[in-house]
């Protein structure tokens, strides 16, 4: 079947992976003050000099980044869900399961990725 992960794979079990990989961007975000709702939250007592607003940036910079991969990591739960998952969105063909095991939420293939 064309959405099946291949029957090679490692004994990799890709769902623990990725629920894991998201608990921790999840706690990731939670510490930098992502709220519920997507926005930082900042201390009241939170000084407004030219070396905070640049924190904050930096924050906000890292946030985005957690938040992108996050939604990679959910991206990928939903095509396992689906029985899309282990299959490279360039090509269709199936990614290798190493390639998988080391970064489960990968959407590419190892060639398609390096054309990106």
């Amino acid at each position: 079947m064309v959405n099946e992960v291949p029957t090679d794979a490692p004994a990799a079990d890709y769902r623990s992976l990725l629920e894991h990989e998201r608990a921790e961007l999840l706690d990731k975000l939670r510490e930098i003050g992502r709220g519920p709702e997507g926005g930082l939250s900042y201390d009241s007592n939170f000084a407004d000099s030219s070396q905070v607003t640049a924190e904050k940036g930096e924050v906000e910079t890292l946030a985005a980044e957690l938040q992108g991969t996050l939604e990679g990591v959910e991206n990928a739960l939903a095509k396992l869900d689906a029985g899309a998952y282990g299959r490279c969105e360039g090509c269709g063909e199936p990614i290798d399961p190493l390639r998988l095991e080391a970064k489960p939420a990968a959407r590419f293939c190892i060639n398609c990725a390096s054309r990106r």
